[in-house]
């Protein structure tokens, strides 16, 4: 097995694909939830294991401790040591401590076509008298470099492992003496992490080995990890010294350093972030959705009016004709009319993400987050989130300190996922359609808020401890990949599609059989006498404060919510295609176009019973009330703890209730003064 190793963001996993191709199996490790990739080298039989990317083997974080693991327990036969040629310093960290493991390696020096624009010339021979093992520069993106390493793979059992002393003579002694007590083919590696106290690396430890380590440490006086780290530090710029040289291009001011002096500016940063996804949730809810809603809904009436000819042609009993129109086609059709908003949102952000500006995001707004006990750690997680709660949920698996991931965990839901657009997008249109874009972006800014005071909360009640630091890099700005942001979005789109077509479609068949059967299991076209009716009664008291009314039909759909957020218009729209001959009876029609347009051309009384201010309430209940099941099984995983996830549901589901009402409820009062 050759095992890929390599920083965050060096370009090891645009390399991975490129080796294997479609030849690759992704699955998890065994534990956790972080993503393996497996795969066969293109025309060989060589396997090769895409390792999580790290900054170092000290076992920080889930993917250190992966790596780490993997690489000193499963001894791969070659490691491919990825390096970002324009990190270099921070690369070659990694790579002194994969020389310490004795394990046959090839340095691969990364994404030599920005190397080249930067202006940093390498000596690959002076780089490969240094650190005596084969070196070659490759591009990954432009695909230069591969056949070398390929064939450099092929030779693999030529390359032998070495030894590198680079500390100092007192700090080489103690290793040397400790290396021989170490029964283990990396014994210098765990000998240099025994001898910093590693409390990972334990299990070699003997009372020999930590007399040694004791009367070093009592005899120099040092804070060892940070020595060891000091003199790699200090040998790595050795290296560049003899190895690393830079022409003109080097030192003129890069086009990145142009766009952060404006974007990363301390008094434009926040305005320019919040323009950004202004602009975002107004193109991808405002002008696309005002276009693509009433096109997509025209295409579902076709379906369901030629479903429904057709069952009628074969005599199909009105309770079945009623189950494939308006509890499959009409609910998961309701959801899916939402699919061209999610496609333009999920590929703006997508952009922003592999343009490198999303970094900035976290970096500008870091210091923000360290007054609540967060860091910019959390920000990534609250970025997922945007995309769904789950990634979002199972990102926070990398953060080191155990109470900033808790308190992340309970916040990182409160961010409006996919799932939660077609609510806002259903209400936004039907009462706000003058306003759709700006009512979309506002519950985005809103959720920012909610997270900041609830922080601010948790911190003053239970997690009074102060934030860990935040270290990321900045990276280069670069045009997407088409590639990448083709295969990030339309995996986000089917995943939202098979959603629809799993629990939302298993969901709105329940709900249609509520809506569709009384108590005695006679068929009815009205709902306010079914089965569903009850149950919306019971709840409506509790949702009273918020609406104002006691509206059973929003009731219901609220519930629903917590099985799968699409579920709220689901439901909505089966109830309204129901209840259509009740209200006709009645002769009124209470429904506007763009209600029309989301459900057809018939009267409406779900929505009669809202005004705008109850229907924004409603909105701010689903969009922070507890996540969906699939979400809420991950804050389980995550804190590995029942009790705490069920805090978590009832802490989010009450701040949602206690907000909803508060709007509502001032709101109202306002009404009353103004009046």
């Amino acid at each position: 097995m050759i095992a890929l190793v390599g920083n965050q963001n060096s370009g090891k996993t645009t390399l991975f694909n490129l080796l294997t191709g479609t030849q690759q199996k992704v699955g998890n490790w065994p534990g956790v939830t972080l993503e393996r990739k497996v795969g066969k080298i293109k025309s060989t039989d060589h396997e090769i294991v895409d390792l999580p990317g790290v900054y170092s083997l000290s076992a920080y974080s889930s993917e250190e401790t992966i790596s780490r693991d993997y690489l000193l327990n499963d001894r791969p036969n070659l490691i491919i040591n990825v390096l970002d040629v324009t990190q270099l310093e921070r690369s070659l960290y990694l790579t002194m401590q994969l020389i310490d493991l004795k394990i046959p390696m090839i340095i691969t020096l990364n994404m030599k076509d920005l190397a080249d624009k930067k202006g940093i010339v390498i000596d690959l021979d002076k780089l490969n008298e240094i650190l005596k093992y084969p070196v070659l520069e490759i591009s990954a993106l432009k695909k230069t470099g591969v056949d070398e390493l390929v064939n450099l793979i092929e030779n693999a059992k030529k390359i032998t492992p070495v030894e590198i002393k680079y500390f100092s003579e007192d700090i080489e002694d103690a290793l040397s003496k400790i290396s021989k007590k170490v029964n283990h083919k990396s014994k210098r590696f765990i000998a240099s992490k025994l001898l910093e106290d590693d409390l990972l690396i334990k299990e070699y430890e003997t009372d020999e080995i930590k007399s040694i380590r004791e009367d070093f440490v009592n005899t120099h006086n040092y804070q060892m990890d940070e020595q060891i780290a000091h003199e790699r530090y200090n040998f790595i710029e050795k290296i560049k010294k003899e190895a690393v040289t830079y022409n003109e291009n080097f030192y003129k001011e890069s086009i990145t350093r142009k766009i952060d002096k404006i974007v990363l500016n301390r008094f434009l940063a926040i305005p320019i972030f919040i323009l950004i996804m202004t602009a975002i949730y107004y193109l991808s809810a405002g002008v696309v959705g005002g276009y693509t809603v009433g096109l997509i809904e025209g295409i579902f009436e076709s379906i369901s009016s030629s479903a429904e000819t057709w069952l009628e042609s074969v005599g199909a009993s009105p309770w079945s004709i009623s189950l494939v129109v308006n509890g499959v086609i009409g609910g998961v059709g309701a959801v899916l009319g939402f699919v061209p908003q999610l496609l333009i949102l999920f590929l703006l952000i997508s952009l922003l993400e592999a343009s490198g500006y999303m970094s900035r995001i976290a970096f500008t707004l870091d210091q923000v987050f360290r007054k609540v006990s967060l860091s910019g750690k959390s920000i990534i997680p609250f970025i997922l989130g945007i995309g769904c709660s789950v990634p979002a949920i199972m990102a926070t698996k990398t953060i080191d300190d155990e109470q900033e991931k808790e308190m992340t965990i309970y916040l990182a839901p409160f961010i409006p996922c996919n799932a939660k657009l077609p609510i806002i997008a259903l209400f936004a249109g039907y009462f706000f359609p003058n306003n759709r874009g700006l009512i979309t972006v506002s519950f985005y800014f809103m959720s920012i808020v909610v997270i900041g005071l609830l922080a601010f909360i948790l911190k003053k009640l239970a997690f009074k401890k102060t934030s860990t630091g935040y270290i990321s890099e900045l990276p280069t700005y670069k045009l997407p990949s088409a590639r990448y942001v083709t295969r990030d979005v339309l995996g986000k789109i089917w995943s939202f599609i098979k959603r629809a077509g799993t629990i939302v479609l298993l969901s709105s068949i329940i709900i249609w059989f509520l809506a569709s059967f009384t108590w005695s299991f006679s068929y009815t076209t009205d709902p306010s006498r079914s089965i569903l009716r009850t149950f919306g009664d019971i709840l409506a008291p509790i949702f009273y404060p918020i609406i104002g009314n006691l509206n059973w039909g929003a009731s219901v759909s609220a519930i629903q919510g917590l099985v799968a957020k699409e579920n709220v218009v689901s439901t909505m729209g089966i109830i309204a295609n129901l209840t259509a001959e009740a209200v006709e009876a009645l002769g009124s029609d209470p429904t506007p176009e763009a209600l029309r347009a989301l459900f057809g051309s018939e009267a409406n009384t779900l929505f009669s019973t809202f005004t705008g201010l109850s229907a924004f309430s409603f909105m701010t209940f689903n969009l922070f009330s507890a996540p969906c099941f699939g979400a809420i099984g991950a804050m389980r995983d995550a804190f590995g703890s029942t009790k705490k996830m069920w805090l978590a549901v009832i802490l989010q589901t009450g701040f949602a209730w206690l907000l909803a009402a508060a709007i509502y409820g001032i709101g109202s009062l306002i009404g009353v003064l103004i009046a």
